[in-house]
């Protein structure tokens, strides 16, 4: 449910054989560097979220796959709600919105009793709910967005080899007639999934093992059982040594993905429907259940290995998706720690090549994104919900599910932890904490800004219409917060000032909370939160240490050791 393939039709924008409409895009054999700025190698959710945040910035990009554009295939299906406000930013996350399904509750059986309900949509976002989509319809519309900006996918076109140097990447291209292609672009990037050519060429290690003793079976299906069908409701089924997930479809049905013991490892064979009725009829204890067509037809058995490549940049060429991280899709989050990736490295990579940023921004990217990807590998490990448990475990844990789900608090702790909006960067070298001494309320430099409602007027004038937080940041510049009741003219002055030494746009942004519990998540008035392009706060500091500002921003546009990242001061931890 975590993979990076592109598995849509063809649809406008969609080309073979590289003849790509657009700006965007540069085709033909021996492309210079001068064509293109940016190629990405894989139309999946990934490669496509990547190249729609780059052409945002104006970057002429090149997407390729060599995948037929006929292929279609369901895979991946949740999107959590930080996910949805990565691709709101990008301008796509109502139109993905409007063609999936919202979960509301997931009910919790035991064999045949009923443990309780999961409720979601607890967190403070304009995306709250995971949405129901299947993969080949998400890679549907973002192809139609990219082509919106000029750019489309190149199919049947197979990337063979790369060679960076300092100031380009060079790479060969085999097209579906057989004819090759010596092309170059000032960067690569490997979309291309757990084989990534890219990685391979450029000598990363891809770390970590096979994980044994689990498979996953699964399926789309429509189910004639006594549970009806509501679109906003799901199921989980716990038994001894498997674990049954039932989501909804937005066309109608559901998705069955059994996690079970995996008995016979030298089977490999997609599963029979038989199999997977069989296999369902069992875990839920509905020995009458009957499976019928739905959505598109899928099924599929597989295996998986826990990896994380050891660096995802090597001079001009980088990773993001199944290239860089892949794990057993336990949770349902590979697709969107995937697609979290590819923004964040889009505005970093359109601020280095526009000569805004020095090149370590880029190894921020890499630092964020592998201490992300190992933390949801480690976390995995704990998930009693979805991974098969042997019998004591599995009468264990079923005892306390109906205790734990009673409780309020622990349902918004799991809504927040499963959202993905608690996900923090605050190990990053872009991350600095400088708050004043006693000022403790708000999010810390690494956090997600909190889309809370606001008003954008100084407090003591009438008010306009309330907002969120969110709608008034944007992808394509950063936003220094303060609050209204502390934007004096000489204090405005002075923000200019110190932003005037980044060549990228920063909007200062007066706010007051429109409500009391808002005035927590916004920080002490006394201080300013400096908010990335990418909704993640880079730098708290008191309003009155301009200093801290122009020293943070300096260090954003530097090249070298006085670079982020450079100075062994805001070096972050790596991840291991």
């Amino acid at each position: 449910m975590g993979t990076d393939r592109d598995t849509g039709e063809d649809e406008p924008g969609s080309t073979d054989r590289g003849s790509s409409s657009g700006a965007g895009s540069a085709t033909g054999a021996g492309t210079s560097a001068g064509d293109v700025d940016v190629c990405v190698v894989g139309a999946g959710p990934v490669g496509l979220t990547l190249a729609i945040g780059l052409r945002l910035f104006g970057l002429r990009v090149r997407i390729v796959d060599k995948a037929p554009a006929t292929k279609r295939e369901a895979r991946a299906l949740m999107l959590w709600a930080r996910a949805g406000e990565a691709f709101d930013a990008l301008g796509v996350g109502e139109t993905l919105r409007r063609n999936g399904v919202e979960l509301d509750v997931v009910t919790i059986h035991a064999r045949d009793r009923v443990l309780g309900e999961l409720t979601t949509g607890w967190a403070r976002s304009a995306y709250a709910r995971p949405l129901s989509i299947e993969q080949h319809d998400i890679e549907r519309l973002l192809r139609t967005e990219l082509a919106r900006l000029g750019t489309g996918v190149e199919w049947n076109t197979e990337l063979t080899d790369v060679k960076v140097h300092d100031d380009r990447a060079e790479f060969t291209l085999r097209h579906d007639d057989g004819t090759v292609e010596s092309a170059a672009a000032p960067w690569i990037v490997g979309c291309e999934g757990t084989a990534s050519v890219v990685r391979d060429r450029l000598g990363i290690p891809f770390e970590g093992r096979r994980r044994t003793g689990l498979q996953v079976v699964q399926g789309n299906a429509r189910p004639t059982w006594p549970l009806g069908e509501e679109p906003g409701r799901g199921h989980i089924f716990l038994a001894p040594r498997r674990s049954l997930l039932v989501f909804p479809l937005p066309g109608g049905g559901y998705r069955f993905s059994c996690f079970r013991d995996d008995p016979d490892p030298t089977l490999t064979a997609a599963p029979a429907f038989d199999e997977l009725r069989d296999l369902v009829a069992d875990t839920a204890r509905m020995p009458g259940l009957r499976l019928g067509p739905a959505g598109t037809p899928w099924l599929n058995r597989a295996r998986f290995s826990d990896r994380v490549a050891a660096r995802l940049r090597c001079g001009r060429g980088l990773l993001a998706g199944d290239a860089a991280h892949a794990w057993a899709p336990v949770g349902g989050h590979g697709m969107n720690v995937g697609i979290l990736g590819a923004h964040n490295l889009a505005w970093k990579l359109a601020a280095v090549h526009h000569g805004h940023a020095g090149e370590e921004l880029l190894d921020t990217y890499s630092d964020e994104q592998r201490l992300l990807a190992v933390r949801y590998i480690r976390e995995m490990r704990f998930n009693f919900m979805e991974l098969p448990l042997p019998p004591w475990g599995y009468r264990a844990f079923t005892a306390t599910v109906p205790v734990a789900l009673a409780r309020r608090g622990f349902q918004q702790r799991l809504d927040l932890r499963l959202s993905d909006l608690g996900r923090s960067h605050r190990d990053s070298a872009l991350s600095w904490h400088r708050a004043g001494r006693l000022h403790r309320s708000g999010p810390r430099a690494g956090d997600r800004m909190p889309d809370v409602t606001v008003t954008t007027r100084l407090s003591d004038r009438p008010s306009p219409e309330p907002a969120r937080l969110h709608t008034l940041l944007g992808y394509e510049y950063w936003t220094l917060l303060l609050d209204a009741s502390r934007a004096r003219v000489e204090v405005l002055h002075a923000l200019r000032e110190a932003c005037a030494v980044l060549p990228v746009p920063v909007r200062i942004l007066p706010v007051t909370p429109w409500d009391e519990p808002g005035s927590g998540p916004l920080g002490h008035p006394d201080d300013l939160r400096l908010v990335r392009p990418d909704g993640y706060v880079g730098l708290v500091a008191p309003l009155a240490r301009t200093d801290l500002l122009r020293d943070y921003l300096t260090a954003f546009v530097a090249d070298g050791p006085d670079a982020v990242g450079g100075s062994p001061q805001f070096r972050p931890r790596r991840a291991h």
